[in-house]
This record gives C-alpha cells, structure tokens and sequence, in this order.
C-alpha cells in the first residue's frame, strides 16, 4: 500500500470539502441538472489527457462489470443521494448516507490482503461521532413517514461504499476509465432532468463559477483521485478520514461567511481528527520505530 496513493485518495476528501460551498454558490439549478453539467466538465481533464496520448484509448476496453460497477457507483450514488433528499428530511437523509465510510472500513476486512482491527472500527464510529455533531446540529428525529427516502439513503451509502470497495478489486484498471464513468453519468443524469426537472440556468458570473468549480473539482477530479486512492492506498483509512469532509466542509462554510463557529464544531473536530489518527495508528507508529532504529 503506498502512503503517496493514500495522500493523492486524501485529496479527494479534500476537494469534496468544498461541495457545500460551491453548490451553495451556484444558485437554484437543479440537481440533476447540475448533475449532468458537473460530470461533463469533470470528464473534461481525463478527455484531454486521451487527446494527447490516444495510445491510452487502448486503457479504456475493459470487462463490462468493470463499467457497470463505476457507472452505477458514479451515477447510482448520486441518483439515490437526490431521491433521498426529495422523501426525507435532509439532516436524517444525510446522516444515514454518510454511513459510507463506516461500511468501506468494515467491508475491507473482506478485501484480499486487507486486516480489520479494532481501532480501525473505533476510529470510524469516532468520526461517524464527529459527523453527527456536524450535521445534526438541530437534532434528529426518524419519521415513518419517511421510510422511503431513509432507504434511499441507506442504499446510498451501500452503494458508495460498494463501489469503493469493489474498485479496490480492479486494482489493475486504470483510471482513465473514470472519463467514462463521468460521461454516463452525465448522460443518465440529463436523460433523468429531461424527465423530472424543469431547466433552470445559472443567472450571474459568480453562479457560472461556482458550477465550473463543482465540475472541476469535487464532481470531477476528487473521482480520478478517489479511483487512485484506493486501488494503490490504505482504503481503512481513507474509509475514516472520509468522515472529514463535512467537518472541511463546515469549516469552508464558515471562512466564507455561510456558517457560524460554535463549540460543536471544534468537537467535531477533535472527534474526527482523533478518529482518523487512531485508525492511521499502524502507520504512524511504523515510521516512528523505523525512524528511531539506528542504520546498520
């Protein structure tokens, strides 16, 4: 496993950071229109990088569960993500797909080569811990009125976490197949705003930016990442450090003046941050005993 895979699959939890903020930003659009423009700009990069070096078109024929994995990892999340949202309350929603990285760091135990220790799971409820503190400020209350949009959710985050773990599977794949995983996404997601949406488009320069930022970053390349992360890096604790992001995300909300900072959030803080360390534990305390063996 390669600390650099880890730190590059990190970076994607730091770019999905700045989702609320964009998505905020970029107006009244919605969200499966969104949906198709983001992924169409975030398979931009990897069009570009095909473009210049058509030998890696040859990268791209793979076994179709390859492809139904990714396109129903990409596209299925985000179709569940919104019909979540559109049946339940959006705190109860939320916290129920962010079960993900709980469900990547329990699943890898069924992972080739892959080791499920205690701390591992105690880092990843610590940061489920910190995310609740985050998202469910005003509290939470579970309607069965709702039961339908709270199994979108809980298929979700099955369906995130499935994709994240089976991709570990296809360590041999390259990532260039994620341009195409962008594109069906985009087109699914067209073809589901054609159907259930009414078209609205971005009135101002600062919502044009936003969308772009959406599309270049956490909607495009936080996937090419996320793909490289765990293929190459320590999808345990990429699983926890995934719980982050709401964290990040608040804190952006909050140095650009959306959000307030309170007590709870610098708990949340410290619960994800512990989290994340402690299920890190093996690799911190490695590099200490080998920086601290004397060289022969």
């Amino acid at each position: 496993m390669s600390l650099r895979a880890t730190l590059i699959g990190f970076s994607a939890i730091l770019m999905w950071s700045l989702l609320a903020l964009f998505t905020a930003a970029s107006g009244t659009m919605p969200p499966f229109q969104l949906s198709a423009i983001c992924f169409s700009i975030g398979s931009i990069p990897g069009l570009v990088v095909l473009a210049l070096k058509p030998e890696r078109l040859a990268l791209l024929k793979q076994p179709a569960k390859v492809w139904i994995v990714g396109i129903a990892g990409l596209f299925g999340y985000h179709f569940l993500y919104f019909t979540a949202l559109r049946n339940a309350p959006a705190v109860e929603a939320g916290l129920i797909a962010y079960l993900w990285p709980l469900l990547i760091v329990v699943g890898s135990a069924l992972l080739p080569g892959e080791r499920l220790r205690w701390y591992h799971v105690a880092g990843a409820l610590c940061g489920l811990a910190g995310t609740i503190l985050i998202v469910a400020r005003n509290g939470v209350q579970f309607d069965d009125a709702y039961v339908m949009g709270y199994s979108a959710a809980l298929a979700c985050a099955f369906t995130w976490s499935g994709y994240s773990l089976l991709t570990r599977r296809f360590e041999a794949v390259s990532t260039d197949v994620v341009t195409g995983f962008c594109l069906a996404t985009a087109a699914l997601s067209f073809l589901c705003h054609l159907a259930l949406e009414t078209t609205v488009w971005p009135e101002t320069a600062t919502q044009w930016i936003a969308v772009a930022g959406l599309g270049l970053l956490p909607v495009g390349a936080a996937f090419y990442a996320w793909d490289h992360g765990v293929k190459n890096g320590n999808i345990q604790i990429l699983g926890v450090a995934s719980y982050a992001a709401p964290v990040l995300s608040t804190l952006v909300l909050i140095a650009f003046g959306f959000a307030e900072p309170s007590f709870r959030i610098a708990l949340a803080c410290l619960f994800v941050t512990g989290g994340a360390v402690l299920a890190a534990k093996d690799i911190i305390f490695r590099d200490r005993k080998a920086a601290a063996q004397p060289a022969e």
